[in-house]
């Protein structure tokens, strides 16, 4: 793990995921400031693991500060350095957001924040196994982690915490993790993240470069072959496994069943939110409207798809919104 992320061994920090991980870097920090500061910076389109972490802290007294992004769905550095105050004590950005993938300037806020001597926090759970990250290259305080983004098992993740860095645990007991996180390590889980760190890290680049080429066909298709549609956020800095597309005069959630009766599995925003009837706070942070959002649909690729596989969801994609725009004008 240390090895994939160029940290040292005793800054990583096993967790049972990535909204642990979050909560635990998150809540630790600011607890541990104790009433010292009492200013948290974050942006709209943070994780629920982070947006709820900093809802929690505001009912504790604390102040937090949602930076906006624009409809490029990238934080304005600019914006995060006018909101740091005297008594801010963290700042939590994601490094690829989850539902459009867009990449943040990760290292130059990392610039502000250590001129400022503010902590900065990380939510990278998106970005491990699909872009290079350097902890230290980046400036980063505390970067979170999930196993099953890269193909371990769901129930393991990671924290890194920077040599130094004043941590409160958010549970109690034991002394493991030197005294960061108590309870009996998921010992399995954390060899399996271990075995799926070092293959991500031989074949980071190959994967990103095929994925790339899968996720523009994918939208190429999609644009050139169903009139009404459109990429939410920046189509430059992002993931390359990841897309969001609106379908004009479409309903998300038809065309997620749609799609599922055909054998392909979207989504209409995260996994964290499925069953939600609001539409996507990601969406609606870049500047759409509920009812473009509510249209929107995500795609995820994965090691494992095929350029047939691609081929035939543009296919299915085509169809489905052909017959659902028919039915909604009959309707």
């Amino acid at each position: 793990m240390a090895g994939l992320v160029y940290c040292h061994l005793a800054e990583i920090v096993f967790t049972s995921g990535g909204t642990e991980s979050d909560n635990l870097a998150i809540l630790g920090v600011v607890r541990a400031a104790a009433h010292e500061r009492r200013h948290v910076v974050t942006s709209a389109i943070e994780h629920p693991a982070v947006l709820a972490a900093c809802a929690q802290l505001e009912r504790e007294g604390v102040d937090v500060t949602r930076l906006p992004v624009g409809a490029s769905g990238i934080v304005n550095p600019d914006d995060l350095r006018r909101a740091l105050r005297g008594d801010t004590v963290l700042v939590s950005v994601m490094h690829a957001n989850n539902e459009i993938g867009t990449l943040q300037p990760v290292a130059e806020i990392a610039r502000i924040t250590r001129t400022a001597g503010v902590c900065l926090h990380v939510d990278g759970v998106q970005a491990l196994g699909k872009v290079p990250v350097d902890v230290e290259a980046l400036g980063v305080d505390l970067y979170s982690m999930s196993g099953h983004k890269i193909c371990a098992p769901k129930g393991v993740g990671v924290l890194f915490v920077r040599k130094g860095t004043r941590l409160q645990p958010i549970q109690f007991g034991g002394h493991h993790e030197r005294d960061r996180r108590p309870g009996t390590e998921n010992v399995a889980g954390a060899v399996a993240f271990g075995l799926a760190a070092e293959l991500a890290a031989g074949r980071l680049a190959a994967d990103a470069d095929r994925l790339a080429h899968l996720r523009d066909r994918l939208e190429n298709g999609i644009l050139s072959g169903i009139p009404g549609t459109s990429v939410n956020g920046s189509r430059w800095h992002r993931t390359p496994n990841t897309t969001n597309i609106c379908f004009d005069g479409v309903e998300g959630e038809a065309m997620v069943i749609a799609l599922d009766l055909r054998g392909f599995a979207v989504s209409t925003g995260s996994a964290c939110s499925s069953g939600a009837v609001e539409p996507s706070h990601v969406l609606l942070s870049l500047g759409m409207p509920a009812q473009q959002a509510r249209s929107s649909l995500r795609f995820s690729l994965g090691c494992g798809n095929t350029l047939a596989e691609v081929d035939a969801l543009i296919e299915a994609v085509a169809d489905s919104v052909r017959h659902l725009r028919r039915i909604s004008v009959h309707a």
